[in-house]
């Protein structure tokens, strides 16, 4: 099954349909590091990522992993090798923090998008996580937490994302 961002505010899976935000500059086939818009297309997902000191390991057949303070994911278009990918917060490139003092990360899913064959420049860090107010994002894609508990219930590691919005 696959997951569905039809329009600005709807995420629906199978016969679920689940209010959400995205983008602040709405969605791009051409993405930019930075444009604040979400990418269009179809992807895998990553694995779930949750903050441990706040919630409990929730229900899920995706894999989970723990937020670690030391925990960030790379958006420094100078690194090509770690380019949109997880790494430790001690390194010299810039960065988005994981470990967050607000509750956005407290779960995430990374969107597998200019993921496994990189391209400096194109954007990162393009995750699921968490809103209280549906307010635009940087290019994420925001859900309740309350949805998205229902959400990761259902979905696997074999779920897709189409970000199939047209302007």
């Amino acid at each position: 099954m696959t997951i569905i961002i039809k329009n600005k505010d709807t995420l629906i899976y199978d016969e679920f349909k689940f209010k959400c935000c995205v983008g602040k500059n709405g969605f791009t086939k051409d993405k930019i590091e930075g444009d604040k818009r979400t990418p269009t297309g179809k992807f895998t997902l990553g694995n779930l990522f949750y903050r441990n000191d706040r919630k409990l390991k929730p229900k899920t057949k995706l894999k989970i992993l723990k937020i670690k303070k030391n925990m960030g994911w790379c958006n420094d278009v100078k690194s090509k090798r770690h380019y949109n990918k997880l790494i430790n917060v001690h390194s010299k490139f810039n960065h988005e923090k994981l470990f967050r003092n607000d509750y956005k990360y407290d779960f995430f899913i990374p969107i597998n998008y200019n993921y496994h064959k990189t391209k400096l420049g194109i954007g990162s860090a393009i995750f699921i996580h968490l809103t209280k107010n549906y307010k635009p994002t940087a290019g994420c894609i925001g859900v309740s937490e309350k949805d998205f508990l229902i959400l990761i219930k259902l979905i696997n590691k074999n779920t897709k994302i189409n970000i199939c919005y047209s302007l």
